[in-house]
């Protein structure tokens, strides 16, 4: 298997034999963005496991539109999307009881809406 130098290298390559026109821009773009998650691979490689601190996360998308509940602390975000959606997000008298995100989905005229709390700090 390659190293991510060995990658990195390999790309410029390429990227060097290869023309610059119009037919070959979009091959070009590609090569330049593997580059680029290469680089950043190589400059902050990715975490084994473990819970870190990391900045944020992602949320798996579903339904046909995405709603976003965002609010001051205890302003009953989350039990809002309990009511409307089913879903089980933690709700108490103390402010950020809500760690994780909580997805949930409502049908509103054949369509489905997921519904999450925005976390913010």
């Amino acid at each position: 298997m390659a190293t991510v130098m060995q990658k990195i290298k390999d790309i410029e390559d390429e990227m060097a034999r290869t023309q610059k026109n119009k037919a070959t821009a979009h091959h070009l773009g590609l090569l330049k963005a593997k580059l680029a998650k290469l680089r950043r691979e190589l400059l902050a490689p990715p975490s084994k496991g473990g819970a870190g601190a990391g900045e944020g996360f992602d949320v798996t998308k579903s339904g046909d539109a995405r709603v976003g509940l965002v609010g001051f602390p205890s302003v009953g975000k989350s039990t809002l999307l309990n009511k409307l959606t089913g879903t089980f997000s933690e709700v108490a008298s103390y402010e950020f009881t809500t760690l994780t995100c909580i997805p949930g989905v409502i049908m509103y005229r054949g369509a489905k809406i997921q519904v999450e709390c925005i976390l913010k700090a």
